[in-house]
């Protein structure tokens, strides 16, 4: 399910788009590599950096406007065949971490474990992590590994246009000529200098917290998360190990049940 693409984000999602193709138009206008290669005949390298630009836009609209795992009225009937029923739960042996699951006050649905609901995108979202205002969407179950084959699409492609842009400034024998001839070029590469950081950034710390199976708002909140203040400052009952939170992550695409999970690790034998 996606969102409608004239609605809420609009605006963002406009200039994320002017602001990519313009930087690009930047670096293909002055004299850097992309152009040299391209007025020789060369046309490989240009033609793989317009197509990576595209990629990285085709993903960012992606994940702005994918359904990132919102909580359906219908998913607490689906509940009772996953094993999550009050009956259910009267079945499983009662630990310290033994809680049961909640009912959001703001949109009235039962609340699966690690979901939790969005002020802005009025919505519980499953496997909560984040609202991205860059995104104008919530990074949730369904568009979290999007999210971040995203970042890393868009670290790609900026990094690649810092070089090129290094590649394009000219010289000049004093620094007012130098800056009257390199200043857009300048301007366009400290955008992507900032950017490429603030991915790198993203990234790295996304990339962390998968390989520990926990989410930004686990990792910033636990203290004040029902089934999580109760465990110790180390402690994560969703950890399964690094290999197997990646795989779980990049490679496994059915919903999983945290409750399963959750009081599996609980009543394990240390």
């Amino acid at each position: 399910m996606f969102k409608n693409v004239f609605g809420s984000g609009f605006l963002v999602r406009t200039a994320h788009v002017i602001l990519t193709w313009v930087i690009t138009l930047i670096l293909f206008l002055h004299d850097t590599d992309l152009r040299k290669q391209e007025e020789t005949g060369e046309l490989t390298l240009p033609v793989l950096f317009v197509l990576l630009v595209l990629v990285s836009v085709l993903l960012y609209f992606a994940v702005s406007l994918m359904d990132p795992g919102f909580v359906l009225s219908e998913d607490c009937d689906v509940q009772f065949t996953l094993g999550i029923a009050e009956e259910t739960q009267d079945m499983i042996p009662q630990t310290t971490k033994s809680i049961r699951l909640r009912r959001c006050g703001h949109c009235l649905v039962q609340q699966p474990m690690r979901s939790k609901h969005c002020q802005t995108c009025q919505h519980c979202v499953r496997r909560y992590d984040h609202h991205c205002p860059w995104i104008e969407n919530c990074v949730g179950e369904r568009n979290h590994r999007w999210f971040v084959l995203y970042l890393a699409v868009q670290l790609v492609v900026l990094l690649w246009g810092l070089y090129m842009a290094w590649s394009g400034f000219s010289h000049a024998p004093t620094w007012q000529l130098w800056l009257r001839t390199n200043g857009v070029l300048l301007g366009a590469a400290a955008v992507v200098a900032v950017l490429s950081l603030t991915v790198l950034l993203l990234l790295g710390s996304h990339l962390y917290l998968v390989s520990l199976n926990t989410t930004t708002w686990e990792f910033m909140s636990r203290h004040r998360i029902s089934y999580l203040k109760h465990c110790g400052a180390d402690e994560n009952p969703f950890d399964r190990g690094t290999l197997r939170n990646l795989w779980g992550f990049f490679c496994i695409w059915e919903p999983v049940v945290w409750e399963h999970v959750y009081f599996k690790q609980a009543n394990d034998p240390i």
